[in-house]
């Protein structure tokens, strides 16, 4: 096959940020075009967007619901290949519904749903079409992240004991940014679902400590608080793991955290060793062990698995970072597409991208952490679905 996957957008118009990322890291490999788009809820302000990517008015959709239909109906050389979801929350499994519905794959940004029921729900329908679904968890894209994967797999650290992951950002410490609209939608409960914080970034942070140790969380118990004064959902938030081969962990996930930016960092010991890797300095893995001094693992410079050197895209010293992460995914999810076209199988590298199974424990994570904290006993179990 000698074309682009062909890419189609729900959300992401004006002043939207995270359409923008994800345009930027679908496009970054030279593999994916974008064809199409409902850009916003508000069809004058769909097709300025759209006509602002120099796409053809006609492809420039009042709704999502009229783009799925419109797309179906051309030539198949012509009609999208897949739909990437930019929403808020509570659009994305009608959405993805829609698109499943109509033949088309899914690439959404997470959390996957707006509640764990549509969660499960989307999960059945991913199976019924045997369409492709993928979700980006960004941070799993992170060369170093990987290699970590790789080595605690391996059995560089032995058996696993303790998992500390934690997400510190600022930007919600008051009520300043709160009409913006970035953060309008995600303190809103008709809009973000039962959690802000947790929906937001500790979802991301409990994937990255299963990812990362391969192993589940199995047993949560959980302290969410809405910090500023007025706000409904919470703010910050601190859960004690427990994990399916008996490891205990701690996650930390706030948006009040004073001068923070974005701060995610995860901490893996085992009975020989440990890894700790902070996504402000990518680039950098460290190893300590029981008697040798730390060492730093760089990228590019340390002998690296093929799957982390099948997601290094620069020469060593030079940062990889968020957007190159995220192109990591759109890369796997359009290599997984095209093999679909082709009637090919994909490589290892194109099928270690997050997907409908790491949909589902986000939003049981989710839903189970926000319980636990609100529930008088201790200890919460997380159903495995």
């Amino acid at each position: 096959m000698t074309r682009k996957i062909r890419m189609g957008m729900v959300g992401g118009g004006e002043g939207a940020f995270i359409g923008a990322v994800h345009r930027i890291a679908a496009a970054m490999d030279g593999q994916i075009e974008l064809v199409c788009g409902a850009f916003s809820s508000n069809a004058e302000k769909s097709k300025r967007s759209g006509e602002a990517l120099y796409l053809p008015a006609e492809r420039c959709y009042g709704s999502y619901q009229d783009m799925m239909d419109s797309e179906a109906a051309l030539p198949e050389s012509e009609r999208m290949d897949f739909v990437a979801i930019v929403t808020p929350n509570h659009l994305h499994y009608p959405v993805a519904e829609a698109a499943l519905n109509a033949g088309f794959h899914v690439m959404s940004d997470k959390p996957a749903t707006f509640n764990l029921d549509e969660a499960l729900r989307l999960k059945t329908l991913v199976e019924k079409t045997g369409l492709l679904y993928g979700l980006t968890h960004t941070y799993t894209g992170y060369p170093l992240v990987k290699e970590a994967r790789q080595r605690i797999a391996r059995g560089d650290l032995g058996e696993i004991r303790k998992v500390v992951v934690e997400y510190p950002q600022g930007w919600l410490a008051d009520h300043s940014n709160d009409d913006s609209k970035q953060a309008s939608w995600r303190v809103d409960p008709s809009k973000s679902g039962i959690s802000n914080c947790m929906g937001d970034i500790g979802v991301h942070a409990a994937n990255l400590a299963e990812y990362v140790s391969g192993l589940k969380i199995h047993k949560i118990c959980a302290d969410l608080n809405a910090t500023v004064a007025g706000r409904t959902l919470d703010d910050d938030g601190s859960v004690l793991l427990r994990f399916n081969n008996g490891a205990r962990g701690v996650l930390m996930a706030t948006q009040i955290a004073v001068g923070e930016e974005n701060a995610i960092r995860i901490r893996v010991y085992g009975e020989k060793g440990g890894f700790d890797w902070r996504q402000e300095e990518p680039n950098t893995l460290v190893y300590r062990t029981l008697t040798e001094p730390a060492q730093l693992i760089r990228t590019g410079v340390a002998e690296m698995s093929p799957l982390t050197q099948a997601n290094m895209r620069t020469p060593a010293g030079h940062p990889e970072g968020y957007l190159e992460a995220f192109a990591n995914l759109y890369r796997n999810f359009a290599s997984q597409v095209r093999a679909r076209l082709e009637g090919s199988t994909p490589d290892e590298a194109a099928l270690d991208l997050p997907g409908i199974a790491d949909a589902v424990r986000g939003m049981s994570f989710i839903e189970n952490v926000v319980a636990a904290s609100a529930a008088e006993e201790k200890w919460r179990e997380l159903p495995d679905y």
